[in-house]
């Protein structure tokens, strides 16, 4: 017996041992990972020193304030050279990161690419600008790291279609922007690169998954950036931070050699799927931005994307428009002042000559529970837990990991019991996550591709009975305090819409939140002053100043008609 429990007490300790061994070795690769950022970070700082010793007079802050149509004009008649955009944008790139941490790493390649666009006979759309990317996009000889441990051994050994595209297109990739842990989140934190604030707040997110990239180019310290969207990853980080995105229709770019969690995405099976998209200060620059890229280099490259080119004559229409609009979906009810911006809104489009209509969609519970999250929690979450090494989890994170955790017994009988209590609208929401359903077959699996094909059609069927061109709806904002984003996933219910049905859609600002604003927000009790609600009052306040947007959403492949009503928004926005 003795020996049986010196044996069980050695084998006890051998398991402990080799725990903290593993543990050890992932904190080793978290920090050589850290290390390799701080010193690209310095060695760019360095360059940037160089080059402001060689040219002194550079006028830092005028090129920073042209618009991106404005420097690519000058970038091509030669009043301003690549070299001097380029290395500008660097360092005040270095000044926003210092700030905010959205880098997660400079492209030190970006002076071969400034070489090598002088060497091309012709001169792309994009020649000479600086564009940053988003971590998961794959840049030959760089990481792609989701934020993920798991990630961190395996460089990228080719361009993703994407960025061949760019560079083609005479863009400059210059770095690669930080995101949340495993991309499932929208605020910005990630174990081993950090939390990215926003440039405005530094107690406030820029909103994720694209948050680096929100960070940055609000800051500044980049003019175009591309990001991608499942969930409002591109819509949400662009609302938070001011800035204009497109979700486009998503089979409309490429997405290979993209990486989400740990596998491609072009390889993933989804009902729902990415997109990919830009993001950037004003409309010109993302119609600029998909012009560029809907070209025959993307067609060639990647097969399965249609080749449809942009769509000048739609983008350039001014006919009016038959709008539909509404200001809540009857899911998560968003701050009065996201509201407040679609009511101004639409007054302003009804007084430019636009036919606002009133819509309803349909069933957003149904859409939010059975067919969103159930098509990323169909085994119960299994797939997602795995990605999460050594049990290593961001803080942002821990409510959801947690909830898939719970056994699915452990979940029937958790519902059963709080059911008849008062939590039972908080139970309706939690079970996003910890109750969700799961697809226990592969018929019922079918089933629900079918249901979300189904519920398309119902949508789409609303839509063309009331003539609609576009609509416009709010987007979940302003800003939030960081953390707050993993309390309140099911907040996300009105860009999540949209990726279910894969509409275009993009995110103007339009206004910014008032003291008056800050003042009707105290009063706020969205659907019956649960704590979801309290906890949604909490995430917001304190946001005085800070942008607030709109959302535009137009059918499939109408993505120019999608941008040209943005446009339509921002100017007159603008006017007001």
């Amino acid at each position: 017996l003795s020996a049986a429990l010196a044996l069980l007490g050695g084998s006890a300790a051998a398991v402990v041992v080799w725990k903290w061994l593993g543990k050890r070795q992932i904190q080793k690769q978290m920090e050589e990972a850290r290390r390799t950022r701080d010193e690209g970070v310095k060695k760019m700082a360095k360059v940037v020193q160089q080059f402001r010793e060689q040219v002194p007079s550079v006028q830092t802050d005028t090129i920073l304030s042209l618009p991106l149509l404005e420097l690519t004009r000058r970038l091509r008649e030669g009043s301003l050279s690549p070299k001097t955009v380029l290395y500008t944008y660097l360092e005040k790139a270095l000044e926003v990161t210092r700030q905010t941490n959205c880098l997660r790493h400079f492209i030190p390649e970006c002076e071969e690419q400034l070489q090598e666009i002088q060497r091309q006979e012709e001169k792309g759309l994009l020649y000479g600008i600086p564009v940053s990317i988003k971590d998961h996009i794959g840049h030959k000889g760089h990481l792609s790291t989701c934020g993920l441990v798991q990630c961190l051994g395996t460089v990228v050994q080719e361009d993703s279609v994407l960025v061949k595209v760019l560079k083609r297109q005479g863009a400059i990739p210059f770095a690669m922007t930080n995101v949340p842990q495993s991309l499932f989140s929208y605020d910005c934190s990630n174990p081993i690169f950090g939390q990215t604030l926003h440039p405005f707040n530094r107690q406030k997110s820029p909103g994720g998954s694209s948050g680096g990239e929100g960070a940055l180019i609000a800051g500044g310290g980049s003019i175009l950036g591309i990001g991608s969207d499942i969930g409002g990853s591109i819509r949400l980080p662009s609302s938070f931070c001011g800035l204009c995105g497109l979700k486009p229709t998503a089979e409309r770019l490429s997405v290979w050699c993209t990486r989400l969690l740990n596998m491609d995405v072009c390889s993933r099976p989804t009902p729902v799927p990415c997109a990919m998209g830009p993001m950037a200060r004003d409309v010109d620059s993302l119609a600029l931005c998909m012009k560029a890229l809907l070209c025959q280099e993307m067609f060639r490259l990647d097969p399965t994307v249609p080749p449809i080119p942009f769509n000048e004559e739609v983008y350039s229409s001014s006919a009016p428009l038959r709008v539909g609009y509404y200001d809540t979906d009857g899911y998560f009810p968003l701050p009065p002042c996201m509201r407040r911006a679609v009511q101004e809104t639409r007054g302003a489009l009804q007084a430019a000559g636009h036919q606002l209509v009133p819509f309803s969609p349909p069933r957003i519970h149904y859409v939010m529970t059975e067919l969103f999250l159930k098509t990323f929690f169909a085994d119960g979450g299994r797939a997602w837990l795995d990605v999460f090494t050594g049990g290593i989890v961001d803080p942002s994170l821990k409510s959801q990991v947690n909830g898939c955790k719970i056994p699915r017994l452990a979940k029937k009988l958790l519902a059963l019991i709080l059911k008849p209590l008062q939590f039972l609208l908080l139970l309706l929401k939690l079970k996003n996550v910890a109750t969700i359903s799961t697809c226990r077959s592969v018929k019922e699996m079918w089933n629900h591709h079918h249901e979300i094909q189904a519920y398309r059609t119902e949508f789409i069927d609303r839509w063309k009975e009331l003539q609609l061109d576009v609509v416009l709806c709010p987007v979940l904002g302003p800003a939030f305090t960081t953390g707050y984003p993993g309390k309140l996933l099911t907040a996300i219910s009105s860009t999540m819409l949209y990726n279910v049905l894969n509409f275009p859609a993009g995110v103007v600002p339009v206004s910014t939140v008032t003291e008056a604003d800050e003042e009707e927000l105290k009063l706020y009790q969205g659907c019956c002053d649960d704590p979801w609600d309290q906890t949604l009052k909490q995430a917001v306040a304190g946001a005085v100043g800070l942008p607030v947007a709109v959302q535009c959403v137009a059918l499939p492949w109408r993505d120019e008609l999608c941008l040209r009503f943005m446009k339509e928004v921002e100017t007159l926005s603008r006017e007001k």
